[in-house]
């Protein structure tokens, strides 16, 4: 093996203090003081996905893209799903998806949303012809300092986003997956810790991971394979346009992990191509699989 002076990417990724910043939602990663690194030029491609088509929601910035650059490099056409006021951040995915050779559209419109849902599955056939991959990411959270300051709006438009979206996506998609496609899902070791700022986030993680079983187990003799991704703290937006998050939370974001930093979703978009993969992961259905920067849960 020829020698090498690269520091391992365990150690080289940015670590906290990172500069004291707060977005307006949904919060644009062009925006970012500190660009998330999406581009994995340490991954190397085997073709596992020669050939198949994803549906990425959340797919215009943050674990999104990363896994959109990654899926195209794998061989695969991506279609993905990202608020209008996103547009800009959805045009650069696009841009990376191309340069890795494959097409990429993108489709505006809230997940929230059961109707949007239902059409962004039939307007990924039809500009695509099939779908084998359907990722849901998308997420909506904001820290509170107590009970009382968690809305009635704020708790539906938690669950709405992050639960109802992937629980109607499924149903849309499910009548045109063959068997060997996968299903995966962002959770969060929120939905295993229950962090005492994110009550109604966390709710959304839990059902998320238990959900997952549930469908798994549901779509197991159909062919169809459901995983889940729980990442710890991740460097992407939805943290930097957290309203509850001040600057200076920003400043020390991920430093309590093991690696003393949150991870980069070039770090988490391996995680999916390997649920994503026929080949890697056949036998694999069911599964929370946790990367969290050094924490464990039972998945």
């Amino acid at each position: 093996m020829a020698h090498t002076t690269d520091t391992p990417q365990i150690q080289s990724e940015p670590k906290p203090p990172f500069p004291e910043q707060k977005l307006p939602k949904p919060g644009l990663e062009a925006e970012m003081k500190v660009r998330p690194k999406y581009e994995a030029p340490r991954y190397r491609p085997a073709n596992k996905l020669d050939g198949k088509v994803a549906l990425i929601t959340g797919g215009d910035s943050g674990i999104g893209r990363a896994v959109a650059v990654l899926f195209a490099r794998e061989g695969a056409d991506v279609a993905i799903a990202c608020l209008p006021a996103e547009k800009v951040d959805a045009d650069e995915t696009r841009r990376a998806v191309e340069s890795e050779g494959r097409r990429c559209v993108a489709f505006e419109g809230d997940v929230a949303d059961r109707a949007f849902c239902a059409s962004l599955i039939d307007q990924t056939i039809g500009a695509f012809g099939r779908l084998d991959i359907l990722v849901s990411n998308a997420a909506h959270q904001n820290r509170k300092e107590s009970i009382e300051d968690v809305t009635d709006e704020e708790f539906d438009r938690t669950f709405k986003t992050n639960v109802y979206a992937y629980f109607h996506l499924v149903k849309a998609a499910v009548r045109h997956l063959e068997p060997g496609s996968s299903i995966i899902v962002t959770g969060s070791e929120t939905g295993f810790e229950g962090p005492e700022a994110l009550p109604d986030y966390s709710a959304t993680k839990g059902a998320i991971h238990t959900l997952t079983k549930s469908l798994a187990k549901m779509l197991a003799e159909r062919g169809i394979r459901v995983n889940c991704v729980a990442p710890g703290p991740v460097w992407t937006p939805l943290n930097v346009a957290d309203v509850g998050q001040p600057p200076e939370k920003v400043k020390t974001f991920g430093q309590k992990t093991a690696l003393g930093r949150p991870a980069q979703p070039e770090e988490l978009a391996p995680a999916y191509v390997f649920l994503a993969s026929d080949a890697d992961s056949s036998f694999i259905t069911g599964e929370i699989l946790a990367v969290m920067g050094g924490g464990t849960a039972p998945g």
